[in-house]
């Protein structure tokens, strides 16, 4: 993006302030070059020569969340998601070959997910074999370099089930499972499988994860997310496109070949076949979180709770401020640790106050974020996808039952 088009798009912030009561970072440090309006005028000075890109105006710049929050309380509407993207791509073409070059190197490697699922791997044996309580033990794990990583090691499912490619012949619908799926939802997809077996729905499950490009975009590399989510772009005979993670569909919906992409839990809300469908009753408080991307990009988080609704004596409840950002924010929990942990601390605070058994969540950044938070603390508040929580209340069939929807579930797979 020019600066040209940056103050283009700076310009339509008549700065009112409106955005200053909802912004997480700037209700954490009160420092206007650290809300919204101040992050515009610095870009303004940017884009227009006034100010040089210096190590202060970055710290400010990075350490924007990304959460949208300031686009809902914005009366000028003002495009301040694309201004900060914009703003951060003209800064990685202005940077030297080697910090772009470096910047492609580590965001190739943690979108691809044979690595990622190697590395879920990894973490396991990092627990299993005691690493971790030596590092905690010997105080490396308050290294400001390692601690995000640490957490998030600690963090990832101890047994996740694998991402195996659903049929290929004749289905309803295509699962996004997206770079991390294999990392944070293996258990979710495996759920969600389950789940779509007993309505007799067939499922495909792409061979080879693909990336929705959004970490891209967000870290300054338009273009590479670009090829990242043209490479997702449906053929016309394909089913729909369904995502489990609310980041990866609010990006494939900003694209012409992936613009109807749909998020789980709002595809299968209103299914008329989930009424053939019983839940077994739980007698437990479940705090519903609901991600930023899910929140402010597509359109609330509705069908989370009307599908929970459906589980017989579960206590249904919005986690308290739901309306602030849990500091997960993709890169974010690694780039900016201070602030991510700051906003945790938040979250877990009200979770415990709420009394929560199990938080839900439909991000997996959120949800390794959440889950890092409540071990840290010392609460036994499981974190999961919606669907995880619903396939486990599942009423189990009768045999003879189960049989035939077995017969007629394979036929609907294999038609011929």
């Amino acid at each position: 993006m020019t600066p040209d088009q940056l103050l283009g798009l700076a310009d339509q912030c008549v700065k009112c302030g409106q955005c200053l009561p909802v912004c997480p970072t700037f209700a954490k440090l009160g420092n206007e070059a650290d809300s919204p309006r101040g992050r515009i005028s610095l870009i303004q000075g940017w884009a227009g020569g006034a100010l040089a890109l210096s190590p202060t105006l970055n710290g400010h710049l990075d350490g924007c969340l990304g959460c949208r929050a300031c686009e809902s309380a914005c009366p000028s509407l003002v495009e301040y998601g694309r201004l900060a993207d914009g703003a951060k791509a003209a800064r990685a073409a202005a940077g030297s070959p080697l910090r772009r070059g470096w910047l492609r190197l580590w965001l190739g490697l943690l979108t691809q997910s044979r690595l990622t699922e190697r590395l879920a791997r990894v973490t396991r044996f990092y627990r299993q074999l005691g690493l971790a309580r030596l590092v905690e033990r010997t105080g490396l794990a308050d290294w400001p370099a390692l601690r995000p990583l640490h957490r998030l090691a600690r963090a990832i499912p101890a047994a996740t089930a694998p991402v195996t490619a659903g049929d290929r012949g004749a289905a309803e619908l295509q699962i996004f499972v997206g770079c991390m799926g294999g990392l944070a939802q293996g258990r979710a997809i495996a759920a969600t499988r389950a789940l779509l077996h007993r309505l007799d729905l067939a499922v495909r499950i792409p061979t080879t994860p693909a990336c929705c490009g959004a970490i891209h975009r967000h870290n300054g590399l338009p273009a590479a997310a670009d090829r990242r989510r043209d490479a997702c772009a449906r053929h016309p005979e394909d089913p729909p496109l369904v995502g489990l993670a609310s980041a990866c569909v609010a990006e494939l919906r900003e694209a012409a070949g992936t613009g109807d992409t749909r998020e789980l839990c709002d595809w299968l809300a209103p299914l008329p076949a989930l009424e053939t469908l019983a839940f077994q009753p739980l007698r437990r408080r479940v705090l519903v979180h609901e991600p930023c991307s899910h929140r402010y990009l597509l359109g609330g988080n509705a069908a989370v709770y009307r599908l929970l609704q459906r589980i017989p004596e579960l206590e249904v409840q919005p986690l308290p401020n739901n309306q602030t950002c849990c500091g997960a924010a993709g890169t974010y929990l690694i780039q900016q640790p201070a602030m991510a942990a700051a906003l945790l601390a938040d979250k877990v605070a009200a979770s415990a106050a709420a009394g929560a058994d199990l938080i839900v969540t439909t991000n997996p950044g959120c949800a390794l974020h959440l889950i890092a938070g409540m071990q840290e603390a010392g609460l036994a508040i499981e974190v999961c996808h919606p669907v995880e929580l619903l396939a486990r209340q599942l009423m189990p069939i009768e045999p003879d039952t189960q049989t035939a929807q077995t017969c007629t579930s394979v036929h609907s797979i294999n038609p011929g």
